[in-house]
């Protein structure tokens, strides 16, 4: 369907960029009417790559459960591949990331969620998988209480291992960042528009400062404006990238709860600073709290104990597992204990990536360790040794 392309590879620090058809073909298939998110996801579960998907039959396409033959036509008749490589000229100039939903650097928290973005654009230092990830999130009229809640709050959380994720956007979220910048955590802002350009204008400084402790991260290609439209997919992001949200100040209306509703739809934790009653600024954080939907939050503390990251990373030591004391243990089994050789807590996150296991499979052999009180669950899908 479109003539291959040379391959052409530059080298740039730890990026390799490679310009290759694959790409080409991965960047068209987000840009394709009536073929979503979801269904790039399907469609690659069957052809397993992009370039697979735009050189299969017609007949073949629209065999593919809620494919179609619409959507069969659009994927077909698409052809503007000329855009899609002017696009990864941009995304080379600018050293930005692109991260396929098949690359290992993509965010593997928001993969698990059914919607995640089938590419993402990323500019920036951090992992987007460190195993502690909380987003902040709240109303963009901060009071002097929600400010200052806002400020403890990552600055208590600064040896705690935890990277701090936010929309950049006024009030709260640029509280957040700014606070993390100088407490010496990694911060990822998540925007609602292409890289081309920071919304608002007034916080280009600062996340020019997050390249360097963080980094900018958004499902938008170049040319994309700050649309309303496009907050509440942002917010998905902002939501399915973390283990956990919390909720600083907010109104009963607002992306700060829709925030906090993806975040409990993807089985995240959400938390809240709780406010005055009959305070309108914290109408949503009181209204999250009362309907059971959010935790009631106190501070760092409360943060690290309910998520069972009380102890400071590489502080403790990790006990020493000797497989041979458990000769009842299944192949699987032994391979999820010997993670816990060298950290005595693991996400659940990390033993599928780790292991390489199915999903099922994992979930099978941590199950039966913990029956064999060999394993104990912590809150936030963490896992001790018992």
């Amino acid at each position: 369907m479109h003539k291959k392309c040379r391959r052409k590879i530059v080298n740039y620090g730890e990026i390799l960029f490679v310009m290759s058809q694959e790409l080409i073909y991965q960047l068209a298939l987000t840009r394709i009417p009536l073929i979503g998110d979801v269904i790039v996801k399907k469609l690659l579960e069957h052809f397993g790559s992009a370039g697979n998907i735009f050189h299969a039959r017609k007949h073949e396409l629209e065999r593919i459960d809620t494919v179609g033959s619409i959507r069969a036509a659009a994927l077909h008749s698409f052809r503007d591949f000329e855009q899609m490589e002017q696009e990864i000229r941009f995304l080379e100039k600018y050293r930005i990331q692109p991260l396929f939903c098949t690359d290992p650097a993509y965010p593997q928290r928001l993969l698990q969620c059914y919607d995640s973005p089938a590419m993402l654009y990323y500019k920036g230092t951090a992992s987007l998988n460190t195993p502690r990830m909380v987003s902040i999130v709240g109303t963009r009229h901060p009071t002097p209480y929600g400010r200052a809640v806002c400020e403890t709050l990552v600055q208590e959380l600064s040896d705690a291992g935890i990277t701090v994720v936010s929309g950049l956007a006024y009030g709260v979220d640029i509280i957040a960042h700014k606070t993390a910048l100088k407490a010496g955590i990694p911060t990822i802002g998540v925007l609602a528009h292409g890289l081309d350009r920071i919304y608002p204008p007034a916080h280009k400084q600062i996340a020019v400062e997050m390249l360097e402790q963080g980094g900018l991260l958004t499902d938008f290609p170049s040319g994309t404006q700050p649309d309303r439209q496009n907050f509440p997919k942002r917010n998905r992001i902002v939501a399915g990238i973390c283990d956990a949200t919390i909720v600083i100040e907010s109104g009963l209306r607002g992306g700060s709860l829709i925030t906090a509703d993806l975040a409990s739809g993807y089985h995240r934790d959400v938390f809240c600073i709780p406010g005055r009653l009959h305070d309108p600024q914290s109408a949503g954080c009181n209204y999250l709290i009362k309907q059971n939907k959010a935790a009631l939050l106190a501070g760092a503390a409360d943060l690290l104990n309910m998520m069972g990251w009380d102890e400071k990373s590489g502080l403790v030591a990790p006990p020493v597992v000797q497989p041979g004391l458990f000769p009842e243990l299944s192949g699987d089994e032994q391979l999820i204990l010997s993670l816990f050789r060298e950290k005595s807590q693991r996400h659940l996150e990390e033993l599928y990536l780790q292991t390489q296991l199915t999903g099922s499979q994992v979930a099978t052999a941590v199950f039966n360790l913990e029956m064999q009180s060999v394993l104990r669950s912590l809150p936030g899908q963490l896992y001790e040794l018992v």
